[in-house]
């Protein structure tokens, strides 16, 4: 069948929520710098890199098809937790999650006719973890690709203690605000 859209990522989890909501897509991932900029505050950040990941994949394609993009951040007390660099980072992440609540911030770029754009913020809190549960959980390669050092759709859920908002947010595309774009670019889902 014919692609409905360009998913401008590579992200296993996003093209599995897609598949969930039975949206055909083409696959165009891009390499865009995603260093947050000095002082830059995390919820205009997520959006930032979203969008910009649309307009590199609209430059690469042309728009011929709408195009989707979404960057997920985890945030805990207004710092940005992106991947971890490596296992002391993922370790320190996940220390510091342990016990507290914070925020993942989930923006949606899609451009097509228009550009439209949605953010999903969802509160997720976690029980405290203990340092043999923190070094095991890392040594399971789950965490090494994932904001935050986590995937709450896999072994990290054991860790969420309660979740308010979009779980397919915090898995990196939020399909209720996913769905409503798409559909301003004429996609309608299960019609």
């Amino acid at each position: 069948m014919t692609a409905q859209i360009i998913l401008a990522s590579a992200s296993p989890r996003r093209r599995e929520l897609l598949d969930q909501i039975a949206v055909r897509y083409e696959v165009c991932p891009v390499d865009i710098d995603e260093t947050p900029k000095i002082a830059e505050p995390p919820l205009i950040y997520v959006q930032r890199v979203a969008a910009e990941k649309s307009a590199a994949c609209a430059a690469i394609t042309g728009v011929s098809k709408p195009i989707l993009a979404a960057d997920t951040a985890v945030i805990l007390n207004g710092n940005i937790l992106g991947k971890p660099i490596n296992r002391d980072q993922g370790l320190s992440m996940l220390r510091q999650l342990s016990g507290t609540t914070h925020h993942v911030f989930s923006a949606i770029s899609v451009r097509g006719s228009q550009h439209e754009e949605a953010v999903s913020i969802t509160e997720v809190s976690f029980r405290k973890l203990s340092e043999a549960e923190i070094a095991a959980y890392w040594e399971t390669g789950e965490p090494d690709d994932k904001a935050g050092a986590y995937a709450i759709q896999g072994l990290g859920s054991i860790f969420v203690k309660t979740i308010t908002g979009s779980f397919s947010g915090v898995m990196g595309l939020p399909l209720y605000e996913t769905a409503e774009l798409l559909a301003k670019q004429g996609i309608e889902i299960l019609r």
